[in-house]
């Protein structure tokens, strides 16, 4: 029997906006990140992209997009938006403010709005795969659709994964 493709608050999103995207279910593995659904889909891990909430010093959150194959230099997050240190979410904290548990999380259709920082590179990308919103689920999408809807900041903390 062929698993049903979960409709979250970002698959409405998503269809309120009437964007075009493509549903993508994987087998999902804790704690396996990028890596996993890259493999499973047989997709480069550059090309999924992490949802990642944040915090500043003030408990302020924020998401942050990033190539799976990346990791955030919080610190040059901290310094270009001028705070005094960037933390990640603990995982109770970032459901509160997305309703999304963590390795599911979508940045389309969070309980809260947040702004949303992009690694600027995603825009050269010609599809990438972003969670939809529940474990084991990504949606492909271009990079144009994040533009459109979340009107990110473009950053460069991008570092090597």
């Amino acid at each position: 029997m062929a698993q049903q493709v979960p409709v979250t608050p970002a698959i409405r999103a998503l269809r309120a906006a009437g964007v075009p995207f493509t549903e993508h279910l994987y087998a999902y593995e804790e704690k396996g990140g990028t890596k996993v659904s890259a493999r499973e889909l047989g997709v480069d891990e550059h090309a999924v992209i992490k949802t990642l909430v944040m915090q500043d010093e003030s408990g302020e959150p924020l998401i942050v997009l990033m190539h799976g194959d990346m990791q955030v230099s919080t610190k040059n997050l901290a310094r270009h938006l001028g705070k005094k240190a960037i933390t990640p979410c603990l995982p109770d904290v970032a459901h509160k403010h997305t309703g999304y548990l963590v390795g599911g999380t979508s940045p389309f259709g969070t309980r809260k709005a947040m702004p949303v920082f992009a690694e600027a590179t995603i825009f050269e990308l010609d599809r990438i795969y972003i969670n939809g919103g529940a474990r084991g689920f990504l949606v492909a999408l271009a990079p144009s659709v994040v533009e459109e809807l979340l009107e990110p900041e473009w950053v460069e903390v991008g570092l090597p994964g």
